[in-house]
């Protein structure tokens, strides 16, 4: 007799007697209890059952012929397909050694017989819970550990499992790809021979034995690095990225995790953009100071007029001086005065000179800390020839207290002489004899920001869309470059470019320019 007797949807629970009536007993006693019931006379037909249906709970009788229960349930433990399934024996023998012997060979409970209903129900509706409640979890764990897999499969980075000892225990494929070997030859060597041997002087290890991932084995100390060489089962070397996180069991230290990445070919596009932006920054340099040569060109006439003054002073102030000498009564006094005007106009045609100079040079690469009000001043002062052709002026207002500017002077007095030398055209073109306002003050973002406005008639409907765009001029023999390249200056200085239109009508641009970090507070002395 070995047969399904009742099917039902809940627990499968296998009964196993040599006695018909125990059987019919068992049966009778969980038919309506939602299980699914199966039956076997002996011990033979138990285990087939049971490796075939895997029953959740199996109610068995120790003493049968041939295969008594003690021989059925280590034969059950022994099969990874029935070795979940809870025993529970049912005997008459009500002494201890036979309850030790069945617990010795993984039984989960003794029944004994006469039977009691309400016990039988119980125990197997405890074990069948449980039982079920284990393969759910085994189940879920298996579908998690499958996922996993997927996961750590997918991933291009390579990543390792080490135990406390360094010694690799997993490996991901994209780690067999880095390393240049398979996962059975990686599992088992130790991860710091394999990357970082005895003979390895890697880049970025101190002479103090600071391994990468060591103090992450030891101590229980994430890590990350950028550039570490490391090399691959056939010795060849490769720079790497790395973090590694602890491996914990509670408190107990059981290794690391080490995610891990070939970075050769990123670094060599490192350096590669680094190059570009080098070469991006020197050809902005070369052509911001072909735009500084264009600008001295065009101004080249009213600049000989403004050395020429002082030339023509110093000329005749000479012949003063010639006369005073051939007079028979040398007035020693008026001798001296004259002398004085001579150096005096020698050095405002100096002064001249000396700002074409500092504004055509090329500047020395780098930022300073400069102040504001100076800078805009010296600027001021270039644009004397703009001034007096354009028949205006330029007021500066530098709210105090002024901090200084990280910036290159240069380039900064080359921005702000293009938007005075654009406000006073467009002032004069609009007829208007009122002077330029220049200011500057701080923001609440860590700038200074610089505005300069003009008295013109405005620009036209939408014109700030394209302002900064290369060839974009409202002037009628304009080039449409000097804008851009503003842009550009501003940018390299970290600072920001800008158009707005004031209600009082005109123009007015600013630009800002980060506060030095270090910088202290400097007095504007501006006119």
């Amino acid at each position: 007799m070995s047969e399904q007797v009742s099917a039902s949807t809940g627990a499968t629970v296998l009964l196993v007697d040599d006695n018909p009536q125990n059987l019919k007993v068992l049966y009778e006693t969980l038919k309506d209890k939602g299980y699914r019931l199966l039956i076997a006379n002996d011990g033979a037909k138990a285990l087939t059952l049971a490796r075939r249906d895997q029953p959740e709970v199996i109610l068995l009788d120790i003493m049968m012929p041939e295969l008594d229960g003690y021989q059925v349930c280590q034969r059950l433990k022994a099969d990874p397909v029935t070795a979940d399934s809870a025993v529970v024996f049912l005997s008459a023998l009500d002494d201890v050694e036979a309850k030790v012997k069945g617990f010795g060979l993984g039984g989960a409970d003794y029944i004994s017989k006469p039977f009691q209903a309400q016990e039988v129900i119980a125990r197997v509706g405890t074990h069948a819970r449980m039982i079920r409640l284990e393969r759910q979890l085994q189940q879920r764990n298996r579908q998690l550990e499958s996922d996993q897999s997927r996961i750590l499969n997918a991933i291009s980075e390579g990543i390792y499992g080490l135990d406390a000892a360094g010694d690799i225990i997993f490996a991901n494929p994209a780690a067999e790809q880095i390393a240049g070997s398979s996962t059975e030859d990686l599992v088992g060597r130790n991860f710091f021979k394999l990357h970082f041997g005895l003979d390895c002087e890697c880049t970025g290890l101190s002479q103090n034995g600071d391994i990468p991932v060591k103090a992450t084995c030891d101590l229980g100390m994430p890590e990350h690095r950028r550039g570490i060489e490391m090399q691959r089962a056939d010795g060849t070397r490769f720079c790497a990225e790395y973090r590694s996180s602890p491996k914990l069991e509670g408190e107990v230290l059981l290794g690391a995790v080490v995610v891990f990445r070939d970075i050769t070919a990123e670094l060599e596009q490192e350096r590669e953009l680094d190059a570009a932006r080098e070469m991006v920054a020197q050809q902005r340099e070369q052509l911001a100071h072909a735009s500084r040569l264009t600008m001295v060109g065009e101004m080249a006439a009213g600049f000989a007029h403004e050395v020429n003054q002082p030339l023509t002073a110093i000329t005749n102030y000479a012949r003063v001086a010639n006369r005073i000498l051939s007079g028979e009564d040398i007035d020693e006094t008026l001798l001296r005065d004259t002398l004085a005007k001579i150096e005096a106009q020698s050095h405002r045609a100096s002064e001249v000179i000396r700002r074409i100079r500092q504004f055509v040079k090329k500047p020395v690469t780098g930022k300073e800390v400069v102040s504001i009000a100076t800078l805009l001043e010296d600027t001021r002062q270039f644009a004397e020839v703009d001034m007096r052709n354009n028949e205006g002026g330029v007021e500066i207002q530098v709210e105090e207290p002024a901090p200084a500017v990280l910036a290159d002077p240069v380039q900064v007095q080359q921005v702000a002489l293009n938007l005075i030398r654009n406000a006073l055209e467009a002032t004069h073109a609009a007829g208007v004899s009122e002077p330029v306002s220049v200011t500057a003050r701080s923001t609440a973002q860590g700038c200074v920001r610089v505005e300069v406005t003009d008295h013109g008639i405005g620009l036209p409907a939408g014109a700030e869309d394209k302002l900064f765009l290369p060839f974009f001029t409202t002037k009628p023999e304009g080039m449409g470059i000097g804008l851009p390249m503003c842009r550009s200056l501003i940018q390299a200085q970290g600072g920001d470019i800008g158009f707005e239109r004031p209600a009082q009508g005109g123009a007015r641009f600013y630009f800002t320019l980060p506060v030095a970090a270090e910088a202290t507070t400097v007095a504007s002395g501006a006119s």
